[in-house]
């Protein structure tokens, strides 16, 4: 059964990884793998797998994932990767993709019928550094459906080697020439994840932290677990969580953390806290990573070597060395010189009722600042019929707070055209692994 799909010669490759056989390329609490070992897994696996086109691959271990991910690729097959594991986001992959079949490592209910598990033992053969033809396609994202229908992105082993390439310029003054430990709380099926705690440890090189770390604490018996320099790789929401508890870290090289807009505030507490810098990535699933900024101390964003944006009416066309053709954001930008550019927001985020403008970020913002108020989103709902506009809505995480009394001091900070009503009390806010919010999950806690 062969491992890999036979190319023409003339075609271009690219090593599946970099660094030699010895190099430690994860490690968690007693236990450790190496390069050599890790590639004896991989084509034991792609040995192991099932026929078929596209693999929905659903590994929740952080290495089993890696295993999985690089062994379907060498298999010549390409990785489904859903926003979540739930069951009705798995099914609407599956529906998608005929003949597909799932790939998982941990046994649940929630599991499509017939999906494929790893071995408890992964198994070994032996063979030479494999290589990717670099227009092998190797994986499918799935944006999180935050805005709307989520989205299918294809993305070329071609294009994964090139933005890794960005993303290691981007990042490397945080740990100069030492070789990285990564430990990472977003999981490895988010183009984030993917970016950072898949393909990082593969081609920069960097060792990866083998587990998923929730809790605070969690995440400081990770870091603790690996060599340094350490980095952590985490979202605004995860990032809060870590500054309020008080948790002591080991030394970090850095803070990486992207998926969500970081409010300077919390970068600048961050910093002080845990003695380290913190650096913002921005990009999405459509693009990867394109730009990054130190949010304590700059607004701007500075775009990765190669990277140029256009400016449209509806958006900003990203043109960049590891995308096959541009890509059209809704994100509206300002362009400064350096290579620099400030977000305005996004088309879709804008609102105009009766002669007056807003955004849906800002207005969420200014609501996030009310005293009292630990979570919170303000979303504009379809018009009903007869109206030419939906009315405002919002959803609030405020556990000593009323409802009119959060309105009472919203309404000193913006025009009362633009008060949310409803504003609905919740227990949490529906984010997902990422801290994002599905659109649909918002409508339904508000009753749409």
């Amino acid at each position: 059964m062969p491992l890999v799909v036979k190319m023409p010669s003339s075609r271009p490759r690219s090593p599946l990884a970099v660094g030699s056989a010895d190099r430690l390329l994860a490690a968690s609490a007693g236990w450790q793998v190496e390069l050599g070992t890790f590639l004896a897994q991989v084509r034991g696996v792609a040995a192991l797998l099932p026929e078929g086109r596209h693999v929905i691959n659903l590994c929740e271990d952080r290495y089993r994932f890696l295993v999985a991910f690089c062994a379907v690729a060498l298999r010549g097959q390409v990785n489904l990767l859903p926003s979540s594991r739930a069951q009705a986001v798995v099914e609407d992959v599956a529906q998608r993709y005929a003949g597909s079949y799932c790939l998982a490592d941990t046994a649940s209910e929630q599991l499509p019928e017939g999906c494929f598990m790893l071995p408890e033992v992964l198994p070994q053969l032996a063979g030479d550094m494999p290589t990717l033809d670099v227009e092998q396609l190797v994986a499918i994202g799935f944006t999180s459906g935050s805005t709307g229908v989520p989205g299918a992105n294809p993305k070329t082993w071609g294009s994964f080697v090139a933005s890794t390439g960005q993303n290691l310029q981007a990042l490397q003054s945080l740990w100069g020439q030492a070789q990285p430990s990564i430990v990472a709380t977003v999981p490895s099926q988010h183009m984030y994840g993917m970016e950072m705690a898949v393909l990082m440890p593969l081609l920069a090189p960097a060792t990866l932290q083998a587990g998923k770390p929730f809790f605070p604490q969690d995440v400081a018996l990770a870091l603790a677990e690996v060599p340094a320099p350490r980095v952590l790789v985490t979202t605004p929401v995860h990032l809060k969580v870590l500054v309020e508890s008080g948790v002591e870290l080991p030394p970090l090289a850095g803070i990486v953390t992207a998926t969500a807009p970081l409010p300077q505030a919390l970068a600048a507490a961050a910093e002080k806290n845990f003695a380290t810098e913190v650096r913002e990535m921005f990009g999405s699933t459509e693009t990867c990573i394109f730009a990054r900024r130190r949010t304590a101390c700059e607004e701007a964003w500075q775009l990765l070597p190669g990277v140029r944006l256009l400016p449209q009416p509806d958006g900003t066309r990203v043109h960049a060395p590891h995308l096959p053709a541009p890509v059209m954001l809704a994100d509206l930008v300002e362009l400064l010189p350096g290579d620099r550019f400030l977000l305005r927001g996004r088309r879709t985020d804008l609102l105009e009722i009766a002669g007056k403008r807003a955004s849906l970020g800002d207005l969420t913002r200014k609501l996030q600042s009310v005293a009292g108020v630990s979570d919170a989103v303000v979303v504009q709902l379809a018009p009903e019929p007869g109206h030419a506009v939906g009315r405002i809505a919002a959803l609030v995480v405020a556990a000593e707070r009323e409802e009119a009394n959060i309105l009472h001091d919203l309404r000193q900070l913006m025009d009362p055209v633009f008060l949310p009503r409803p504003l609905r009390k919740v227990e949490a806010l529906p984010r997902n692994e990422t801290g994002k919010l599905p659109r649909d999950a918002v409508l339904a806690l508000l009753g749409h």
